[in-house]
């Protein structure tokens, strides 16, 4: 198990899918492990009753349909599938809405999709999430962009409240995908994910919602900071190591 989980942290995310199934029918014994513990691309799915995309994940996931976060149906209809509290579900509508704000002001567009239910030890967790397909905006491709995906699951697991307080934990994954193309350059793929978890405990004064949302600006802004860093900054290092520019070559060192 140990191997596998290492081998699907390595994996680039769009071979993420096959490389699970093949582990799937190698090890069906920890299946479930497996599922709970791999993060997949984001697929999309159009809600008939109200005209809007959301996402699909395990978490809104029951045998094969998915529940949409804005009619609270599944799709395709499903007549047990299990239900947020009323309560619950009230917060994850406004949850969907100011998190629909922020994911035009961060993303310039995308689609994105909030989720709630309870968990055994009386409090909640929350999963939010965003996908942005870069390769569509802008009008199509944006420079020599071919192909380009962002996808961002941030899990929070809420405590019950103690004395005002609540204790949250946020686990963050980003999983990026990029495609260049040009003649000078040829074809380019650079993809990975990265993972973080974040422990805090929060006054719940100003609700819940207003504590989540500070937890994943704050891991969203050191997430794109490690991507810069780790994989475009130590791309852009070998590439210009290996294939230097053409000014450079051109370049002569002074006579001593």
């Amino acid at each position: 198990m140990e191997a596998a989980m290492g081998l699907m942290r390595r994996m680039p995310p769009k071979h993420v899918e096959t490389a699970l199934s093949a582990l799937l029918s190698l090890m069906p014994d920890h299946s479930s492990d497996l599922l709970s513990q791999v993060d997949q691309p984001l697929q999309v799915l159009c809600d008939v009753d109200c005209g809007k995309e959301f996402i699909l994940c395990e978490y809104n996931r029951d045998a094969d349909s998915y529940r949409s976060p804005w009619s609270n149906k599944y799709h395709p209809p499903l007549e047990d599938g299990p239900y947020p509290l009323p309560e619950l579900r009230k917060l994850e509508i406004e949850a969907n809405e100011v998190f629909a704000i922020y994911r035009d002001q961060y993303y310039e567009g995308g689609i994105s999709s909030v989720y709630m239910w309870e968990d055994e030890n009386e409090g909640f967790v929350s999963c939010f999430l965003i996908k942005k397909d870069g390769s569509k905006s802008g009008q199509g491709r944006r420079g020599y962009l071919q192909e380009g995906a962002w996808d961002a699951i941030h899990v929070i697991e809420v405590a019950p409240e103690e004395e005002g307080v609540a204790h949250y934990c946020l686990t963050s994954t980003v999983m990026l995908s990029l495609t260049t193309n040009n003649e000078l350059s040829g074809t380019f793929n650079l993809s990975g994910s990265i993972r973080r978890q974040m422990n805090m405990d929060l006054s719940v004064a100003d609700g819940h919602l207003c504590n989540m949302g500070k937890m994943i600006e704050e891991m969203e802004g050191k997430l794109r900071n490690s991507l810069d860093q780790v994989y475009f900054g130590k791309t852009k290092e070998m590439v210009c190591t290996l294939r230097p520019p053409s000014e450079l070559l051109q370049m002569k060192l002074p006579d001593s």
